[in-house]
Parts: structure tokens; sequence; C-alpha cells
């Protein structure tokens, strides 16, 4: 008898127990890369509540499934829809997860409460806040069923150790060439409590013709965001594959960027930001531990759409006018919180990296913390990168090797014919990988600030961009170029709401990343520019005794490569960078291996630009 009434008990403690449990509405695709939405009834509340939402609540979700283990940061979410709702207020609570395999994934949450406690570094003896903490359940993930361009098709983009991002599920290495510019894209009318302090503010409207029907899901208030996510769909359509965006830029060159809510009205800030850079707008007019939920959820529906799109994004956490604001520049509770926000919304995205300031000026110190900080919290190891002045790049001294969890840099350039790029990326590919830890290198800020990437009226060809800092970059071993387009021309880095501006130049990317995707295994490939002799500026790429990628800026007929003396014979074709197309036959279609060997004339054009390829037959 006692042992059947001690059983009845514990099958009431059980039931009770699951009804104090709201049931956990979960939203998206149950498929393995999909974006899966935990939905969460907690306590209701608001932006503006006494009891800081987005301080002194968190939420934490684990999910696990065999071996494999995220712990993924939680956020408020107002009502749940704030996008289209523009709610500040409700009881919902949420967290993105991304599942990297398929099977059942289980779940446990902890929702914890008290001051400060979201950015606190241990909280084992924080308090339950209740509600769903303590709450588990599962859910059962599908293969993707995603094609094509789309990043759900080919997996997390990860870093692996190596000088190229990899995908996790297609296996293949990136290349990455698109848009730097604008660094205010975020800009944008459509979103909620959109700024124009300095005229800045954008409309995107020349793209609204490239919204296709596709995108309606992604649009918001039944109409929204069309513009913008037209230009995405635009530069897709060229075959570009990255945009980046400034998250924060209050003392920046726009001051209209900023995921926290304001204490003003719209208008009161315009007035203060216009008249000059005040680092006191920031101290004054910032709750700077609150976010705009509304405006954030739009901007998730804008990357999301992207990721649809194949985009790689890169998110520019701070410019240099802002590293300094937040906490005074001692890295504390502001810096921590935005980041958590950053994080737990966007971190979950497939081909990403993190940048942690635009030409960053903060001490090493400082940004170390910064750095570690972002890469314990960011489940999914997303690449994690610097960026810097031109001509401050041996900072990166302090943070190459095992000094940093730094994955890559970022790098800027100056020269306005561009001159500086191939050296270099050689310069830090062959630091970083002579510390063990390779880091994958990227350009994205070729040129001169007021020139860089000139629209195609004033440069239709765009000679030294396509040879000196595409062809440069890619021929030293980094992994892409995105587009700084100066400011001194239309359509600027600051004020261009129109990416045909450079038409004739998306083409040229386009052809780059043909030839380095179909033709050569690049990944196995190293700089080897002492191979080659030639009277006019020329890389070389190669694979040893395999394969030799040669791009000759002029006088391609007069250009030599030292081939070794195994006596192997070599095929010899060109590509054309400037038109693209099939690989071609150039005088000579054959060479042996006995040392410096002569490649013979290109099809045509010997004045031009062209790519050798020399392949092992």
């Amino acid at each position: 008898m006692a042992k059947r009434f001690f059983i009845i008990v514990c099958a009431v403690l059980v039931l009770f127990s699951c009804e104090n449990y709201k049931e956990v509405n979960i939203d998206g695709e149950l498929k393995k890369w999909h974006r899966v939405t935990l939905n969460f009834e907690g306590p209701q509340t608001s932006e503006m509540d006494e009891n800081n939402p987005f301080l002194n609540y968190r939420l934490d979700v684990t999910f696990n499934n065999g071996e494999e283990t995220f712990v993924i940061p939680g956020f408020y979410a107002t009502d749940g829809n704030a996008a289209d709702t523009s709610s500040d207020t409700g009881n919902i609570w949420q967290v993105r997860f991304i599942p990297n395999i398929t099977g059942e994934w289980t779940y446990a949450v902890s929702f914890k409460e008290g001051e400060n406690v979201a950015i606190t570094e241990d909280i084992t003896n924080a308090s339950s806040a209740g509600f769903m903490d303590g709450q588990t359940g599962s859910f059962v993930i599908a293969e993707s069923d995603k094609t094509g361009i789309d990043n759900r098709a080919k997996g997390k983009l990860e870093y692996v150790g190596e000088s190229y991002l990899k995908f996790a599920d297609s296996q293949k290495y990136f290349i990455k060439l698109g848009v730097d510019a604008p660094e205010n894209l975020l800009a944008y009318t459509d979103f909620d409590v959109s700024t124009n302090a300095l005229g800045f503010q954008k409309a995107w409207e020349p793209h609204a013709k490239d919204f296709e029907e596709s995108a309606t899901p992604y649009i918001w208030q039944e109409t929204k965001g069309k513009n913008l996510l037209g230009a995405i769909n635009y530069l897709a359509s060229e075959e570009l594959n990255v945009f980046s965006f400034l998250t924060f830029n209050v003392d920046g060159d726009d001051r209209n960027i900023f995921p926290h809510l304001l204490k003003v009205p719209i208008e009161d800030y315009e007035r203060y930001a216009s008249v000059k850079k005040n680092k006191e707008a920031w101290e004054t007019m910032f709750h700077k531990t609150r976010f705009d939920v509304s405006k954030l959820d739009q901007w998730e529906r804008v990357f999301e759409y992207a990721e649809t799109k194949g985009m790689f994004l890169h998110f520019k956490t701070h410019e240099t006018e802002t590293d300094h604001l937040m906490d005074k520049g001692v890295f504390g509770t502001e810096g921590k919180l935005y980041y958590r926000e950053l994080i737990a919304r966007f971190g979950h995205h497939l081909s990403m990296n993190w940048n942690l300031g635009e030409e960053n000026n903060q001490p090493t110190e400082e940004v170390l913390k910064v750095a570690n900080y972002v890469s314990k919290l960011d489940a999914y190891k997303s690449h994690l990168v610097l960026h810097t002045f031109p001509n401050k790049d041996d900072r990166y001294h302090d943070f190459v090797g095992d000094k940093s969890p730094l994955t890559g840099a970022s790098l800027q350039l100056s020269h306005p014919e561009f001159i500086d790029v191939h050296p270099r990326v050689l310069k830090w590919r062959n630091k970083s990988n002579a510390t063990g830890r390779k880091w994958a290198l990227a350009v994205d800020e070729p040129g001169k600030a007021n020139i860089a990437l000139l629209p195609d009226d004033e440069d239709p060809e765009h000679n030294y961009a396509r040879g000196r800092a595409m062809y440069g970059t890619l021929m030293a071993g980094g992994y892409g170029v995105e587009w700084y387009f100066g400011y001194a021309s239309p359509n600027s880095d600051l004020t261009c709401q129109d990416f045909r501006s450079r038409d004739l130049f998306w083409d040229q990317n386009k052809h780059a990343l043909d030839f380095f995707n179909n033709y050569i295994p690049f990944w196995d490939m190293e700089p080897k520019d002492d191979l080659i002799t030639s009277e006019a500026i020329a890389y070389c790429f190669a694979k040893m005794d395999e394969v030799y990628a040669i791009y000759v800026e002029a006088n391609a007929d007069k250009a030599t490569l030292d081939l070794g003396n195994s006596g192997k014979t070599f095929d010899i074709k060109w590509f054309d960078p400037r038109n693209g197309g099939s690989l071609q036959e150039g005088s000579n279609t054959s060479v042996i291996a006995t040392g410096n060997a002569e490649l013979g004339a290109p099809p045509s054009s010997p004045e031009k630009d062209w790519i050798i390829l020399i392949q092992k037959i």
C-alpha cells in the first residue's frame, strides 16, 4: 500500500511539474542547417521595464545530439513578432539554433535572473527566473533539401586551421568577392527608428526593380524591406557572394546605425548628431543596455534572406570612432551586453565573420578581452577577425598564433593603384603560417581612401583593381576581396544606393570566381612568385610539379616559368580575366620541364593581362 501511494505521489509531482511549463513553440523547418527558433513564454515585461530584461535576465539553451553539444544564448523578443508589430512589450523569449546533424536533438533550458546576470561569467549560483528554467524537450531534424547557392545546401562555413574557410557539408573551400561598401548599408528608411543625421539615410530605390517575389516572406509590415532585399538579389545575380555592414556607428562617419534604444525623439538625435561628431551623444541619448527589438528583428529578415542567396555576412561591430565609446574604452557591461545580443540574434548564420572593429584603434589588452569573450560565447565558432589602418598592420603581431583566438585579418590598404595589396597579403600569410596557426586573410578595403574602386563611368575597365587588387590578393593566398567605394565619387562608401554603379566590374569578379572554383585546386596551392620572369607585374600560384597559375599584367608572351628539371610534360592554357569564358590555347600548347620555360603568346591581345594555366599532363 505504501509503495502504491509513493508511486501515485511521484506521478502527481511529475504531472504538476510538466504543467508548470508552457508548451514551447518551435518555428522553422526542422532540417539540417536551417534556423530553428524556440519560443518560450517568460515574464511579461518590456524594453523599458524597470527590471532591465536584457541585462537582468539570462536565457541559455543547451542542445545535444550524441557527441554534439551547443550552448546557445537566447534573447528577449517582446511579442515574438516584433519585425511586423514593432512591439516593445511582451512575454516571449527566443533562442535561434542551427542543427549541424540529423536525428533527435534534446534541449535543456536555463533561465536566470539577477543584477547583470546576462553578462556574469559564472552563473552557478544565479537565481532561477522560473517559467522555462529547467525545461527540457526534443525535436527531430531531417536532411536539408536546399540546393544551389543557398548556404543551407552547403553547411556552416568554418575556419579549419587553413588559409581558406570550408563549408562543413559540401567540403568545398570558399573564396569571397563582393562589396565592403556602403558601410552604412543598414541606415535604411524601412527599419524602425531609422535616422538621417547627416543625410546618408538610404531608401535603396534603384534596386526596387530587383526585388523578387520569392523574397516576400522576408519583408515586414506588408511592404517594407523590398528595396534592400532587391539590392541583395542584384548582388547575387552578379554572382557576388559577400556584403558588409556596420552594426554600430553613433559617433562615426554616418551616425545612423545602432541596435540600442534612443532616449530622445529621432529629430532631437538627428539635430544633435548632425552638428559634429560628439561622444556625448552615446552618453546622453541612448539607453546603453537596452535594445530595439523590432529593428533587430527586421535586420534578421534581411540576413535570413541573404542566407538563401549564398551571401557571406561581414559583421563590422565597430568603427574607429566608436570602439572607445562603450564602457569608456574599457571592455565592460555595455560592450559585453552588445556582443551577447549580436551573437544571440545573429550568430547562427552559416556564412559570416565577426569583425571586432573597422580601423580598430583600441589597446591590445582591450581587443584581447573582446576577442576572448566573443570566442567563448559564440558556440558556432565563426571566423573572427580584426581590421586595422593600412599603415598600422604591424599590430597584428600581437594577435597571431596562440596570442589570441583570432582566425584571420581583415586588411586595409591605401595605394591608389593597388600595388601594396599582393605584398601585404604575402606578409601576413607568411607571418601567421610561421606560428603554426594559419590565418584566413581577406583584403576588405583596397585602394586610396578617396578613390578606391571608382564607378564604371570614371574607370570602365578597372584594370588595376582587377589585376593588382583582386588577383593580387587571390594569388597571394588570400581568400577574398571586398570592394571599398572611396568617398569622392558618386555612390561612395557612404552615399551608395545603387550597386549597378560598378556593374561592369562585377563581371570581372565573376570570371575570377569561375577560374578559381573550376580550374585550380587553390586550397592546395601556394604563392611562388620567384618562379616567374616577366617584364610586367606577375604573380604565380602553384602546387609544385602539378599545376601553376600565372597572372601577367602585360606582355604575357615574354613571361617564363621555372618548372624544374623533372622532364614532365605540362599542358598550357590561357584564361581571359577581362572577359572570362573557357580556357583557350595560345601559340604553345605544351612544355617540358627542363628549367626556365617559355610559355608562348596568348590567343590575342598580348598587351593585355592574361592568366596562364600550366598543368601536368
